[in-house]
Parts: C-alpha cells; sequence; structure tokens
C-alpha cells in the first residue's frame, strides 16, 4: 500500500457526534473518503495512518467501532487485531482490504474481526455494516449491564427487562420475596413465571433450601398426590416401597406449583388443607407429617372466572391470592425485545460454539412488531433458529420463523388482492385478527370480547358478519 509523507500525518478528529469510530488505514484516500463519507453521517471520526499510531490512539480513547486495514506496512491488520481485542475485547472491528481471499475473510474471523469489507466498498453496505455492528455491541454492553444491576440489587439470574412494566415487578418480588407469604403469579404461557419464582426463592431466607417446581398440568391426577404427599409401601399395587413427596423433599425451602389452574377439585382440597394445617398424610399412610414450606403457584388461566364456572375452589383462590403478582406478556413490554435478543444470541452462540450474529434492522422491526403468542418463549426458540442457521453473523428476515414474517396486517394484502375494495381488505384484516385472538384465547369468546373491550354480543355479530370460522373451545 502506499506510503510517503503519510506517516508523518497527525491522528486528525472531527467534531463530536453519536458514536466514535478510529479509522487506521495508510492510503491516505482511503481514510479521506471514509471521513467524508462517516462524517456525513454524524459520526466521530479519528485516523491512524498505521498500527502504532492506531494502538496509541486505542490506548488514549473509547471507540464504537474500528475500521482496519488488512495490509498495514508493518505489522499487518491481522496481526494487530489480537493485540487490539486484548485491549478492548467488546470493540466491534471491520477488516478492509483490496484483497478479499476466502482465507484472508477466515483469518479475520478467527482473528476476532466482526466483519470484512472488500475495496471499492457500496457505501450503503458499509454504513448498514457499521450501524449494525454499533447496535450489537451497545446491546451487549447494555445487557451486561443490566444483569449487573439486577444482580446486585436483586439477586435475579436471567430475568432480562428495562420496561416500565418489569421494573415495577422487580420491585414488587424483592420487596416480597423475604416474607413468608404465599405468592400467586399470573401470566401467559411463555412469559417466564418460573424465573419469577425462583427470584422470588433466591431474594428469600429459604435461599439455601430446595427449590422444587411441579408443572401440575404435566402430571396426571391419579400419579399427583402421590407425587406431592409420597407414599406408604403398599398403599396401590406398584408401590413396592415407600416414598417421600415433594412437600417432604422442599421442607425448609419453597414448593413451585406451576398450572395450578389444571388441578383437580379433589387434589384442590388437599392442597388447601396443607396451606391451612401445614400438615398431610402420606398416600396411605396413619400419621401426619408437618412441614414448613412456602407456596409459589403460577396460572396462566383467570381464575376467578374458574371459581365463577365452579372449576376452582374459592377457598384455595384466597389462600393462593395473598400477593398476587402479573407478568405481562412480551406486547406489553416491546422494549425488552432487543435486550432479551442479544442475550439469546449470546447465550445459543456461546452453547453452539460460534459467534453470536446481529440482527439486520429488517429482521429486529418484524420482532419489534409481532404480537408474540407465545412470549419470551417464542422469541428464544427464535432466537436459537437464528444462531443455527445464519452462516453470515447476521440474521436476515428469511432467517426468522414463517409465522413472524407472515402475521402483520398492513396495506400490503392489497398487493396479493388486486381487484379488492379498500372495504374487503379491511374486513380481511379484521377477521384475521379475531380469528387469531379467538385462537388465542382457546376459542373463549367471553375472553376475547374482554380482550377487545367490546360486549360478547358484538362480538358474535362481527363473527356472523365476517364468516369467521369458530372451531370448539379446547380449554378455558
Amino acid at each position: 500500500m502506499a506510503s510517503g509523507t503519510i506517516a508523518e500525518q497527525p491522528l486528525v478528529k472531527t467534531a463530536a457526534a453519536t458514536a466514535r469510530l478510529l479509522i487506521i488505514d495508510d492510503e491516505p484516500s482511503i481514510r479521506e473518503s471514509l471521513e467524508t463519507l462517516l462524517t456525513l453521517e454524524g459520526f466521530d471520526v479519528t485516523l491512524a495512518p498505521d498500527g502504532p499510531r492506531g494502538l496509541e490512539a486505542l490506548s488514549r480513547d473509547e471507540f464504537d467501532l474500528l475500521l482496519l486495514d488488512l495490509a498495514l506496512p508493518g505489522e499487518s491488520g491481522i496481526d494487530l487485531l489480537p493485540r487490539i481485542t486484548t485491549m478492548h475485547p467488546q470493540l466491534p472491528v471491520i477488516m478492509i482490504t483490496a484483497f478479499g481471499t476466502v482465507g484472508n475473510v477466515v483469518d479475520a474471523i478467527r482473528a476476532g474481526a466482526e466483519n470484512f469489507v472488500q475495496k471499492p466498498w457500496d457505501n450503503e453496505k458499509l454504513l448498514a455494516d457499521i450501524r449494525s455492528a454499533i447496535a450489537r455491541q451497545k446491546a451487549e454492553a447494555e445487557v451486561i449491564q443490566l444483569k449487573r444491576v439486577l444482580k446486585q440489587r436483586y439477586n435475579f439470574e436471567n430475568i432480562i427487562g428495562k420496561s416500565e412494566p418489569m421494573l415495577r415487578l422487580f420491585d414488587t418480588v424483592a420487596q416480597v420475596a423475604p416474607s413468608r407469604s404465599t405468592v400467586l403469579i399470573q401470566g401467559e404461557s411463555g412469559t417466564g413465571k418460573e424465573l419469577i419464582a425462583k427470584a422470588i426463592h433466591q431474594n428469600s431466607p429459604r435461599r439455601d433450601r430446595p427449590f422444587i417446581p411441579v408443572n401440575t398440568g404435566a402430571i396426571p391426577s391419579d400419579l399427583l398426590e402421590s407425587s406431592l404427599f409420597g407414599h406408604v409401601k403398599g398403599a396401590f399395587t406398584s408401590a413396592i416401597n415407600a416414598k417421600k413427596g415433594l412437600f417432604e423433599v422442599a421442607n425448609g425451602g419453597t414448593l413451585f406449583l406451576d398450572e395450578i389452574g389444571t388441578m383437580s377439585i379433589d387434589m384442590q382440597a388437599k392442597i388447601l388443607r396443607v396451606l391451612q394445617d401445614r400438615r398431610f398424610m402420606h398416600l396411605g399412610g396413619t400419621s401426619e407429617i408437618q412441614v414448613d414450606v412456602r407456596i409459589v403457584a403460577a396460572t396462566n388461566v383467570n381464575l376467578q372466572q374458574a371459581v365463577k364456572d365452579g372449576r376452582f375452589r374459592e377457598d384455595l383462590f384466597y389462600r393462593l391470592n395473598v400477593i398476587c403478582l402479573e407478568l405481562p406478556p412480551l406486547r406489553q413490554r416491546r422494549q425488552d425485545i432487543p435486550l432479551l435478543c442479544q442475550h439469546f444470541l449470546r447465550f445459543y452462540a456461546e452453547e453452539n460454539g460460534t459467534e453470536a450474529p446481529s440482527l439486520t434492522p429488517e429482521a429486529l422491526r418484524i420482532l419489534m412488531d409481532y404480537e408474540w403468542p407465545g412470549n419470551v418463549r417464542e422469541l428464544e426458540n427464535a432466537m436459537e433458529r437464528g444462531v443455527v442457521l445464519s452462516t453470515t453473523r447476521t440474521i436476515t428476515p428469511d432467517l426468522l420463523p414463517a409465522q413472524l414474517r407472515g402475521n402483520t396486517y398492513t396495506a400490503s394484502l392489497m398487493d396479493h388482492r388486486p381487484d379488492a375494495s379498500l372495504f374487503d381488505v379491511m374486513e380481511d384484516i379484521e377477521r384475521r385478527i379475531i380469528a387469531d385472538r379467538l385462537e388465542r384465547c382457546h376459542w373463549n369468546q367471553t375472553e376475547a370480547a374482554e380482550f377487545f373491550k367490546i360486549p360478547l354480543s358484538t362480538l358474535n355479530q362481527k363473527i356472523k358478519r365476517l364468516n369467521v370460522e369458530v372451531r370448539k373451545r379446547t380449554r378455558d
């Protein structure tokens, strides 16, 4: 590459802007063109003509991204990169070169480069790569800082959130955790109810005792009693040995009863007795056993409605509902989506032994617009899929699950129905929204009407007018 008087050129810095970039390149024309392009885009640009001056700038100032030439005089960019990543492990580095061979790309990525740009570059693509790399780095830094703050303040593990609903929830959890009171956590499937239950346990005086989660909806009712209370030898045909129940195992700690709304009425009566007396008997036993167990229960159904319908005991509901925590669905905490994405991308990248990919702006926009019926669990699955399928360290819309890309109701429907009027398209949108909500409510029209904030009779009229296909309710 060209040199000459470039070695004497001092470091040049433009006016301060939102993000700071360092360019290390020995060609003056390259530095000048990049400085012009990036300054016009609002970046604060610092220039260095060689490796030593670049390292000097990195030791003196903080930068958001480094553009590093591969073929520098003396030490090459590949030679410098390990030293740079040691100094600033979180700094994104984009390599630039006129020789973009496969070997160069592999070497640069292995050495820690974020991306690779070949001269002459496409301005728009370069700017997009820079913005994407900076956004990913800032998101990673924010996740790390947020985890540190939550750990220091609340001792919360693996809970991500900075939205107002989650901050209020964190404060409430920190307040109720030290008490002995029973807690009921309500929220849709996939919102992270077990994580909140663990946070309550970890922030309580019981933290050194067992935390036992039980998915009561996944255990057949005839086995649930034996699982919770244990049995004596010979209590039933297959009881060849005595067995402790989970109440005994959790003694001194916390028992988390998930999906408690699915429990049978008979089983509810037995749970109520333990809550009242702190005593129970083994199945087939004759002597009472006393335990000290804190109950944290969770449900994704409306227990008050279940009480009205005769499916849940009113006395048990009030015993459980001493402290009620409402876990917001993901669509009500969209501010947390970028943080959660970054958290899951890093987690699954480490699990698969790869570099964490970044989301393109288009992919992130799709994630922000989606309604997330499966909540955080659905988002986690989408990010795991992206990590596995990505081959370019970026996740584009085509790598997202089909339902995320196809569940937006916009005027683009006109493209698929060119002969339809605006009225026809709006009816189609309304039909899809109602059908989608009914499916999420498991075809419970009363619950859907409450969500839409309209009378049930109005919803029924719309269903008939729009010819919405209604299936039989699968559960309340």
